[in-house]
């Protein structure tokens, strides 16, 4: 009685270590895929925010990966089978080779209805994420778009564009399910008849000679065994989407990280230059040299280039072609903490990232309390971020930000550090008219760093030493202001579209 207490509790313990070794293994894979899949969404940065949304990303991350995280305890399965299997044939082979001939002449069908069921599942599968990311994707752009979507009254439209894609999720899903009972119910009729001949041909042996009984009835346990892959139609339907789900997690991962470099900047004014650069359907091999110290505005049409013209100026994407310098050395080049510490940014939506409202001036960077209250002096913050209950050290989740405060924390943290080159891509856009001209006023003294300005308005481009002119992705004209202002064309480009 002792003896079955032990082995039972033996089988107890065995099932239970198994299921958590199978939860650690399922858990520690995905975590780690998780990673890999944010990590490489970061480092490709703006490439891979152009081809993937972020609902799809977001899609790939929670949902897909759990499923390639499960391949450690699925290998093992497939290894246990496989040998289970093994083992069947070469017992069945020691009893008589011809069981396994016999055994040998189903295979081919078998193989032939799992492969024909894994490329059908694998199109459902497939169809199925990317339905999944679809709706993801409706998702997060509804929510950004919340407030035109209540002030337009749709939100029961919204709701309807969003699920759109569920009929056709749900037929992705049955026909997932059909095809899997349609396996089954083949295979479940394929392993009893293959099982019915071989021991039709045991029983022959038996007749003859060739098998004692003891044999026959081995030869009717291990025949089981033996085809013990074709009763594993849940397992294929894992793998089927373990393979899926790797794939498009490999989409992902296989995005181009430009490798970072190991350089540091000499010492310079700032001195900006771009060879022949061209961006695939934005820029056309555009030579531009922009003298260190210099405040220059690059103004154009809408579409121009102007916004990709400053990513690939401060390193923020690669260009397809030609090269950029900053005093002379190549961004590519240039050490990673480098060239973010010589080169600021200032955008027209800044993403504030950070725990309180100090956090986020000094993000990315090492700057102190009063280096912190300088930059946002400068940048017209100071004084609102003074009024909030704890000052710079406020949560930012209980900071209300109206465009114009969350734009002065983004020039603010430009400011903040003592970068050669300053680019701001439309920073003041949502400031009222005399923050803007306090702003600018102290953005476009004369000073030691570079600066580049995004302009759209007049009189930023008179005030800059320098313009740079953009159309259709090429430079145009270069020079003042004032004399770019006698080309009529020059004129139209700051006129507001329908005027």
């Amino acid at each position: 009685m002792l003896v079955l207490v032990g082995l039972l509790a033996v089988a107890v313990a065995s099932a239970t270590l198994g299921d958590v070794a199978e939860g650690y293994c399922v858990s520690a894979g995905t975590a780690d895929l998780r990673h890999r899949v944010a990590d490489a969404v970061v480092r490709s940065g703006l490439s891979g925010q152009r081809r993937f949304s972020a609902g799809d990303l977001a899609a790939r991350t929670v949902g897909v990966a759990p499923q390639v995280g499960r391949i450690a305890p699925l290998a093992v399965q497939v290894v246990t089978n496989l040998v289970l299997s093994v083992g069947g044939l070469v017992l069945l082979w020691r009893i008589d080779w011809r069981l396994v001939l016999t055994l040998a002449a189903a295979a081919p069908l078998g193989a032939v209805l799992l492969r024909m069921f894994a490329g059908q599942a694998a199109e459902s599968v497939q169809r199925y994420q990317e339905l999944q990311s679809e709706i993801a994707t409706r998702l997060t752009d509804a929510l950004a778009g919340v407030r035109t979507i209540r002030a337009a009254g749709t939100a029961e439209l919204e709701t309807e564009r969003v699920l759109a894609p569920m009929p056709a999720l749900a037929a992705a899903g049955r026909s997932l399910w059909s095809r899997y009972g349609g396996l089954a119910g083949r295979t479940t009729l394929l392993a009893p008849l293959t099982t019915v001949v071989v021991l039709a041909v045991a029983g022959l042996g038996l007749r003859a000679g060739r098998l004692s009984l003891g044999e026959f009835l081995a030869a009717a346990a291990y025949t089981p065994m033996a085809l013990g892959l074709l009763s594993q139609i849940p397992l294929l339907v894992s793998l089927v989407r373990v393979r899926v789900s790797a794939r498009r997690l490999l989409e992902v991962l296989d995005v181009p990280v430009r490798a970072d470099g190991f350089r540091e900047l000499p010492a310079g004014s700032g001195r900006l230059e771009l060879r022949g650069v061209a961006v695939d359907g934005v820029l056309d091999r555009v030579d531009l040299v922009v003298p260190g110290g210099l405040i220059v505005a690059v103004v154009g049409a809408s579409g121009a280039g102007k916004t990709v013209l400053a990513e690939v100026a401060g390193g923020l994407i690669a260009p397809d072609e030609g090269v950029v310098l900053l005093d002379g050395v190549l961004l590519d080049e240039l050490a990673p903490e480098v060239l973010r510490r010589e080169i600021a940014y200032a955008f027209e939506q800044p993403a504030l990232l950070g725990r309180t409202v100090g956090d986020v001036i000094a993000y990315g960077g090492t700057a102190g309390g009063e280096r912190i209250a300088e930059a946002a002096v400068v940048a017209q913050a100071d004084a609102f971020v003074r009024r909030l209950p704890d000052g710079y050290a406020t949560a930012m989740s209980e900071v209300p930000l109206s465009g114009g405060e969350a734009q002065r924390l983004g020039l603010a943290r430009a400011f903040v550090r003592d970068a050669r080159l300053l680019i701001l891509d439309d920073a003041t856009s949502s400031l009222d008219s005399i923050t803007e001209a306090q702003v600018n006023q102290a953005v476009l003294q004369p000073g030691s760093r570079t600066r580049l300005l995004i302009a759209h308005r007049a009189a930023t481009a008179r005030r800059a030493d320098l313009v740079v002119w953009l159309h259709a992705g090429r430079v145009r004209a270069v020079g003042p202001h004032d004399e770019l202002w006698a080309d009529d064309a020059y004129r139209t480009v700051f006129i507001p579209r329908g005027q």
